[in-house]
């Protein structure tokens, strides 16, 4: 398997784990392989910068739905 098959495996893990502290050290670890070119490297840095993203959009998103359920009617339930 070749190492850019190696990286875009790792990356398809952490973003399927969904797990911002494993996606920001692998961001960090891609940073300082040499073994990659720097347009690979970018693309899969760009793919974790854009699920962590997201993963804070919906985070934010269902706290505001929790918050609306919680106040219903202008009261905690």
């Amino acid at each position: 398997m070749a190492h850019i098959d190696e990286v875009i495996e790792a990356v398809d893990k952490a973003i399927e784990h969904n797990v911002i502290r494993d996606m920001n050290i692998l961001l960090c670890q891609l940073s300082e392989d040499e073994a990659l070119s720097r347009e690979a490297r970018y693309q899969q840095q760009q793919r974790l910068r854009v699920a962590v993203f997201r993963h804070s959009t919906e985070k934010a998103e269902l706290a505001e739905q929790r918050r609306q359920w919680l106040t219903q009617g202008g009261i905690i339930v």
